[in-house]
């Protein structure tokens, strides 16, 4: 039996060329395995043909939404994960995933490689190759477009001239990945910074400039997990796919960002996140209402550290294993509801509830009758400042 490479496909350009590539450079054959992750507008049997008409001795395609939902996307938004503030990691959760699957994959088959379409520039080859190699070490991992210098104009052309069934063309350039979680759109004249992104670019959002009604959603969390909209018990997947459609439609998840790659350059980048954004916000806010506040605060700590390690490829690493524990446990309250407004790109919360709250309307109260006695706030305010109040003093004789 000849041997075999399992490659990462997509379906777009890179991947596509790459099946014959990898062919000509090692002699192998090449299975080509597809993981659905939720890809929107994509139809996964004309993937698997696509990839048997490229050449692929093999088309495998993995239905994997629901594990991608509940065991990637959730500890995402239990973590609050926004890469720089703004990116929820869109591309990033998925590959540790697909990676999974190569690995599994590449054993079943017998085969000694896993191969991905990935650039030396990017971060995916990162967390491709980490992955593979954190889950199984013995195999190697090949990157036909980084190995073998296939660019981006060569890639057209040899699609051309093998007459490949892809869309890119030189007229419509742009490199697109996605998943339920978002979308991501780079290269073509988005490479210079200063040019605005065009409406054509965004598929997952409508034009958050067009006016229309706000829409208002109530959302339930059980320990962190979204599990209920308005009332009505959703699967982590289902409440991912609704809100992708109720706050895309109000433009809500646009991210035009600036980002700090892995491998030390910047790079401009378009993401679509709505059902993204506008979870976080939700689970944020019912976070403040449930957490105690030094928990809270050294959680906001947390959750930039992990966020950092899942971009740089490192979802299977020992330290970001040991932040989902401290994450999970933090959870264990973050029960409620959050009522969200969602309007003119923006997604607000305008109500919360929660049986396990730390809010305590007696206390927080200004009106008559409340429960906070201020007389205690004098004597707490002194032994609080005092330590600055010691070396104040002490700063004062030195001089």
């Amino acid at each position: 039996m000849a041997e075999r490479v399992v490659l990462a496909y997509s379906g777009g350009l890179d991947t596509s060329v790459g099946i014959g590539w990898l062919k000509d450079a090692t002699g192998k054959e090449v299975v080509a395995l597809a993981v659905d992750v939720g890809q929107e507008g994509e139809d996964m049997d004309v993937i698997r043909q696509r990839a048997l008409d490229c050449g692929a001795v093999e088309s495998i395609v993995i239905d994997a939404k629901d594990e991608f939902a509940n065991d990637y996307i959730v500890p995402t938004l239990k973590a609050n994960a926004l890469y720089q503030k703004r990116y929820p990691l869109v591309s990033a959760i998925s590959r540790p995933l697909i990676a999974k699957y190569l690995a599994s994959t590449a054993k079943e088959l017998g085969a000694d490689s896993v191969a991905h379409g990935c650039t030396g520039k990017g971060n995916d080859q990162v967390r491709f190759e980490a992955a593979v190699a954190a889950l199984a070490p013995d195999l190697t991992s090949l990157a036909p477009v980084r190995d073998f210098a296939l660019t981006r104009d060569k890639a057209i052309e040899y699609a051309a001239k093998h007459d490949l069934p892809i869309m890119q063309s030189k007229k419509s350039p742009y490199s697109v990945d996605q998943n339920v979680w978002g979308r991501a759109v780079e290269t073509g004249f988005l490479e210079d910074p200063w040019n605005a992104p065009i409406e054509d670019l965004y598929t997952y959002t409508q034009d958050p400039s067009v006016t229309r009604a706000p829409t208002e959603v109530v959302i339930s969390f059980e320990q962190g997990v979204p599990v209920a909209i308005d009332g009505k018990k959703v699967t982590p997947l289902q409440m991912i796919q609704l809100m992708n459609r109720l706050a895309g439609d109000q433009g809500v998840g646009r991210i035009d960002i600036v980002e700090d790659r892995l491998v030390g350059i910047k790079s401009r980048e378009i993401y679509e996140a709505p059902a993204g954004i506008a979870l976080i916000a939700a689970h944020e806010e019912l976070e403040n209402m449930t957490v105690e506040r030094d928990v809270a605060r050294y959680k906001r700590g947390v959750e930039s550290k992990w966020a950092e390690l899942v971009y740089d490829g490192l979802w299977f690493s020992g330290l970001k294993k040991s932040l989902d524990v401290f994450i999970e446990d933090t959870q264990k309250h973050v029960t409620g509801d959050i009522r969200l407004k969602m309007h003119a790109g923006t997604a607000v919360v305008t109500g919360r509830s929660s049986t396990t709250s730390l809010y305590d309307f007696n206390l927080a109260t200004y009106d008559t009758g409340d429960s906070f006695d201020q007389s205690m706030a004098k004597g707490f305010i002194e032994l609080w400042s005092l330590p600055s109040k010691i070396a104040a003093r002490r700063d004062a004789a030195e001089k």
